[in-house]
Order: structure tokens, then C-alpha cells, then sequence
């Protein structure tokens, strides 16, 4: 692995989100009910996003998402070894008075674990704070990996989610913290 280049993503890039290997093993899965979380097994293994059509773990739908994102004020973040895209992050200012969204964070498979979402995370803990915004809230993918992730970035489980959040992704784990 090269040195990792951060930098500000453009709308016309977002194809390049095929490049990041979403693929995963997950064991476990969490439930969240208040702010508390429970465990549960779960056998499943993540398939790359398809480039064949535009169903919701498609390259289309995710470049339509962000694409939207950035279309409202947001602002997506590129890691980048070499000249392949092996992160991405989405940062969403003022969803609320005083309160930013992380609204998406991809790492690609072999990147995990070496820092590349921890500085996309700093990256856009500064782009909110700059813009004024004193907390952050995400919507998580249930896995263990994932939430354990954001647990050590300082987010925590809240028991009160952004109803417009919560009504997207009802089966996410959705946690908070401040900036």
C-alpha cells in the first residue's frame, strides 16, 4: 500500500465508486432497541456492489445516493492508492440545526484496519465542524465491524434517532456523538 491521498470528490467521479471491494464476512449482527445493543449470529458474506443493474447494492444506486448528498449541500471525500479509489466518505452539514450526518462511509477489502476510515472520518468531523455543526449522527450497517468502528471513532447508540433517518434504515444501529 502506497501513501493514501485524501481529497474532495467531484459528481462526475462518483462511477469510480466500483472500484472499492465492498466484499465483507460478517458473523455477527447487532439489534438495537433504546440505546442498548444486543448481539446476533449471522452467517453472510457481502458481494461486491453490481455494475449490472440499479437495485439498492448497486454502483447506480450509490452514485445516485451520493450524487443527491452533494446535489443538498453535502460534501464526499475520496481515499485514493495510487489511482484507485479505495474509500469513500459522505458528509451531510446541517441536517439539523447544529447537527451534520455522516451518510456514508465505504473502505475497500484489504484497506480495513489501516487508518483510511479513521482519517475519512477526521476529514469530515472537520468538514461539519466548519460549517458549524456541534454533532454528528450516522446511520450504521448492523455488523460487529461496523459498529464496533464508529463506537472507537466516539459515536455511542441514542435512543432517539432522527425519525427521517430511523424510517430509512429501521434495521441500522443508529448512534451519535459530539463533535
Amino acid at each position: 500500500m502506497s501513501e493514501i491521498v485524501y481529497r474532495p470528490l467531484l459528481a462526475a467521479e462518483l462511477d469510480r465508486l466500483g472500484e472499492i471491494d465492498r466484499t465483507e464476512y460478517i458473523p455477527v449482527i447487532y439489534r438495537q432497541q433504546g440505546d442498548q445493543l444486543t448481539e446476533e449470529h449471522h452467517d453472510f458474506n457481502v458481494p461486491p456492489w453490481s455494475t449490472e443493474d440499479d437495485g439498492e447494492y448497486s454502483v447506480a444506486y450509490h452514485r445516485a445516493f451520493c450524487e443527491g448528498h452533494l446535489a443538498a449541500g453535502g460534501t464526499a471525500l475520496g481515499a485514493f492508492d495510487g489511482q484507485r479509489l479505495v474509500g469513500i466518505g459522505v458528509v451531510m452539514p446541517h441536517v439539523r440545526p447544529g447537527i451534520a450526518q455522516l451518510a456514508l462511509l465505504h473502505v475497500s477489502d484489504g484497506y480495513r484496519g489501516q487508518g483510511v476510515g479513521r482519517r475519512l472520518c477526521e476529514l469530515m468531523d472537520d468538514i461539519a465542524r466548519a460549517a458549524g455543526d456541534t454533532s454528528m449522527v450516522v446511520s450504521a450497517t448492523p455488523s460487529v465491524n461496523t459498529v464496533q468502528f464508529y463506537i472507537g471513532r466516539g459515536f455511542a447508540p441514542t435512543a432517539e434517532p432522527l425519525p427521517e433517518l430511523y424510517a430509512l434504515e429501521p434495521e441500522d444501529i443508529h448512534l451519535s456523538k459530539r463533535l
